[in-house]
This record gives structure tokens, sequence and C-alpha cells, in this order.
């Protein structure tokens, strides 16, 4: 793969939910961003490492690795990315943001592991983070609102990329709708989302396309893309269900593949 543009996101994975993980039915490798000339991993969950390594992106060149939240789905290969990321230990380096219930009792990241990296941030709500030291290697994101995703801290992000590109993307994860995802997410160009369910089904803290459709609606963005689906997302076929979205905000959207890359810059670039 020839990743020729300045700025991208790449999707190693698109599968949501412990069903479509365990039987593979999508990878589940999370998201590569290269922004403002930093690579980050955004939740690595099982086969991120492999899914990097095949795809040519080299875990070594990471300055981050960020869990929005400590299910296996989103974290599972967080420990052999911090690994890879620090050459096995011997190349002290990089940032780890999670929430702190990833660090807490039953952690998420082995102690051990902890040691390796050369800083680890606890994400919060309303708080605006760092990645490198200065421009044009400085990448820079914040966390609006926290999710509300069962007992787990879970949040989303926006990232902020340079004047250049002038394209906020904003990181929707795991979360039941609520009216300040909305609110919180206004002004983002491109907007990500963890679509994971077809309805709504009680007591299930995901986003259904009724939701993603007034979030959409609301936010406003020049393009959503949908991922993390779950088996209900799979049976209704996801690219009808963006179609369906597109049709009822006015919105262009598109529904994620595993290997998918999204160039970004003054317009964006979807290849598949």
């Amino acid at each position: 793969m020839c990743y020729n543009h300045t700025a991208y996101i790449k999707f190693l994975g698109t599968a949501g939910t412990r069903f479509v993980v365990s039987k593979q039915i999508r990878a589940s490798g999370g998201i590569w961003l290269f922004l403002n000339g930093i690579h980050v991993h955004l939740d690595p969950g099982p086969g991120a490492l492999v899914k990097s390594v095949q795809s040519n992106l080299n875990p070594q060149d990471l300055s981050a690795i960020i869990l929005s939240h400590r299910h296996l789905d989103h974290s599972n290969d967080a420990n052999i990315m911090i690994e890879a990321m620090t050459n096995g230990g011997t190349n002290r380096k990089g940032t780890l943001f999670c929430p702190q219930d990833a660090l807490d009792n039953d952690p998420i990241i082995f102690e051990y592991i902890q040691d390796y990296v050369g800083n680890i941030e606890i994400l919060r709500e309303g708080t605006r983070y760092r990645i490198g030291e200065t421009a044009p290697l400085l990448l820079e994101f914040d966390i609006p609102v926290r999710n509300i995703h069962g007992n787990v801290q879970a949040y989303g992000m926006r990232f902020f990329p340079s004047e250049r590109t002038k394209s906020t993307i904003g990181y929707i994860g795991d979360t039941r709708f609520f009216e300040g995802l909305i609110n919180d997410y206004q002004g983002v160009k491109l907007l990500i989302v963890n679509a994971v369910i077809e309805n709504q089904m009680p007591g299930v803290d995901h986003l259904c396309v009724e939701d993603v459709i007034r979030l959409i609606k609301g936010v406003s963005p020049k393009l959503a893309i949908l991922t993390h689906f779950g088996l209900s997302m799979i049976n209704a076929q996801p690219e009808v269900m963006a179609e369906k979205i597109a049709q009822s905000t006015g919105i262009d959207t598109v529904a994620s593949v595993d290997g998918m890359v999204v160039g970004i810059g003054e317009r964006f670039a979807v290849s598949r």
C-alpha cells in the first residue's frame, strides 16, 4: 500500500461487539492516524499489530497510542503495540492516552509495559492534549464530553490538524445517544461514528442508525464515516445503511471497510 497523502486515516479494522470480533467477521485492529507528520494508533483491538505490519505501517513510527475505553475490542493489542512502538522497551518513547480505569484494578496495560512508554496521560472530559513538541510536528486533540457506555470510562475526541488541512476530525466511540454529543462536536468537518447496531436495543449503550441520523444532522460535518459494526449492522449491510443515512441527512456518508484509507486535506479522498 502506498500512502501518498500528507495526512491520512487508515481503518485497520471495522468490527464492533464481541461476536463480530471473536469470529473475525471483520478485522478489529482499530484506526491508524497520520496527521501533522505524527503517527497515532487509536483503539488497537485484537489483530492491531498484525494489521499494521501487513499494511506496511511501522509501529516504531508511532508517537502515541490512544484507548477510548478499556473494552477488549478497543484495547486488546495495546500492550503488544507499546512493545512494538518502543522496540521491546529498549527505546522508551511515546505517550499512552487512556482512561484512569484502564490502569486501576485489573489494568488493561500491564505494569511492566507501563514503564516502556515515555509518558502516560489520563483522559478526562474537557481536557486538551498535545502530541509532539512544536509545529509542524505537533498534534492536539481534546475530550469534549464523556460518553455513556456501561460502567466504564469511555470517551470520544476531536483532533485538530494543522491550519493547512483545515479539517477538524471527530471520533465518537462507543456510547448511547445524548444531546451533548451534538453540541460538543459542532464544527467537526470529518465525523467518524461507531454505528454499532441497526435498531436501538433496551439497555444497550451503543448508537443505532436513527441515533446516527440525529447526530449527523445536528453536527453537519462535510463527511461522515461509519465504523465498528455489530452483527445487526453487518446483516443490514453497512453500505445500505450509509446510503439511508445520507438520504436522511443530506450529508455524504461512507461505510468503512477493512483497510480503507481517507486522505485528509481541504477535501477528503476515500480509497477502499
